[in-house]
């Protein structure tokens, strides 16, 4: 385990992990604690973290959907503007906790059928190809750098 508090600043999530530990570690102690109820509060403020970033994975890949495969230019702005702002969160994500950063890859293979579902659900409502959205799971599968960094459908 890292020095008592050394993640806290920088990196939350480890720190979670680490305080979990030691909190179990210490129910051998004869202090009159709850250890293992506390040990999952202080993980369970870590997930969330995990929870948030998935949260915000599922929706770029949704929108990256939508923009790639809607024939209609109209709702392109909006969807370009919310991937933006999720990612502008995951940067705050990962900036209070680093190291799920290796997660990204795991999270966008998790994520991936049900942002596809949203998105044909959301094409199928305005008429547009709900099926190819199904189809491009099949041929191919987005990677973290075009999520989380500037790409966008149709840009070089």
């Amino acid at each position: 385990m890292a020095k008592f508090g050394a993640h806290y600043d920088h990196d939350f999530f480890l720190w979670t992990k680490d305080q979990a530990a030691a909190l179990r570690r210490a129910k051998e102690s004869n202090l009159p604690l709850d250890w293992e109820n506390l040990a999952q509060e202080i993980e369970g403020l870590g997930k969330s973290d995990r929870r948030e970033l998935a949260s915000q994975i599922r929706r770029i890949i949704r929108h990256l959907f939508e923009l790639e495969l809607a024939p209609a230019a109209a709702p392109s702005a909006g969807w370009r503007s919310t991937i933006l702002e999720a990612r502008s969160e995951i940067d705050a994500v990962l900036r209070d906790s680093p190291s799920l950063r290796r997660d990204v890859d795991r999270l966008i293979t998790e994520q991936l059928a049900t942002a596809a579902e949203l998105a044909a659900a959301d094409l199928g409502r305005h008429r547009e190809p709900a099926a190819a959205v199904r189809a491009r799971i099949q041929r191919s599968r987005f990677t973290a750098e075009q999520v989380l960094g500037n790409w966008f459908p149709g840009a070089s």
